[in-house]
C-alpha cells in the first residue's frame, strides 16, 4: 500500500480569498515504511504576503520571486501522488482546500477526500482532550523536532510521516520489535540473535513451608478451572 505523508505553507488561511501555496512537502511510504522517495517545491504565489504569515514559516516575498508558479510544478506533484495513493496530512482538510482549489484554477480535476487521512481526527481520538499537534505529538512519540524553528513543508512532512507511524502502533511493521534507534544493521542484529548462547533452564527446590504457604493461597479461590478440571479427570 502505497501512501503519500504531505504538508503545505501558504500565504493566509482561506484559498477562497485569494491565498495561495507557498510550498509542498511530501514523503512516501510503502506499507508503512519511509521509501526515501520525496518531493518538494517552493512556489510563487504571485501575491503579497503579511508580516505575521512570513514569521511562520519564513518565506519571504523576495525568496518566492524567482521560484515556479503552482501551474508550473502541478505535473510533477501529480506525477508524484499518482492517481491512487493515500494521502495523508495533520488536519488535511486545511492542506486539501488549498491543494483543490489551486487544482480547480489551472484545470486539473480535484482530489477526492476518499483519498485522504487526517492525522488529527486520527489523534483527537486516541487522546481526547490532549493538545495534538504536530510538536505536541512529537514530544509525546520522542521524536525529535529541534529542526523546526519555523514551519517548513519538508520537515513537517517528515516528522508527521514518524508521528503517523507512531499513532498506528508503532514503527515495527516488520514485528522484529528492534530498538528504536538501531546502530547496526537488521541483518546484523539478526546474526547476533540467532547466535546467543543457550543456557539450561535453572531449578529452584521448594520446601515444605513454601507448598503449604501456596495451597493456602490456592485454597482461597472458589471454584478455580483447575479444580472443574481435576473433578473431570477423576470422574472420567
Amino acid at each position: 500500500m502505497r501512501e503519500i505523508v504531505f504538508d503545505t505553507e501558504t500565504t493566509g488561511l482561506d484559498p477562497f480569498s485569494g491565498d495561495k501555496l507557498v510550498e509542498i512537502g511530501a514523503v512516501e511510504l510503502e506499507d508503512h515504511i519511509p521509501t526515501g522517495r520525496k518531493f518538494h517545491q517552493y512556489i510563487n504565489p504571485m501575491r503579497s504576503m503579511s508580516e505575521e504569515v512570513i514569521k511562520i514559516h519564513g518565506l519571504t516575498e523576495e525568496f518566492l520571486s524567482d521560484k515556479p508558479t503552482f501551474e508550473e510544478i502541478c505535473a510533477d506533484f501529480l506525477d508524484f501522488i499518482g492517481t491512487d495513493s493515500m494521502l495523508v496530512a495533520h488536519n488535511a482538510s486545511f492542506d486539501m482546500r488549498f491543494i483543490n482549489c489551486e487544482l480547480a484554477a489551472v484545470g486539473r480535476e480535484k482530489i477526492s477526500d476518499d483519498r485522504v487521512i487526517d492525522t488529527l481526527i486520527i489523534a483527537r481520538k486516541k487522546f481526547p482532550g490532549s493538545s495534538v499537534n504536530l510538536d505536541e505529538l512529537c514530544k509525546r512519540f520522542h521524536i525529535d523536532n529541534s529542526a523546526r524553528t519555523v514551519h517548513g513543508a519538508l520537515l513537517d512532512a517528515e516528522l508527521l510521516a514518524e508521528v503517523y507511524l507512531e499513532l498506528l502502533g508503532g514503527k515495527e511493521p516488520s514485528l522484529l520489535l528492534a530498538p528504536t534507534v538501531v546502530s547496526k544493521p537488521t541483518t546484523e542484529l539478526l546474526k547476533e540473535i540467532s547466535e546467543k548462547v543457550f543456557r539450561e533452564p535453572r531449578c529452584f527446590p521448594v520446601n515444605e513451608t513454601e507448598k503449604a504457604a501456596h495451597e493456602a493461597f490456592l485454597d482461597k479461590f472458589k471454584n478455580p478451572m483447575w479444580r472443574v478440571e481435576e473433578t473431570t479427570e477423576a470422574s472420567s
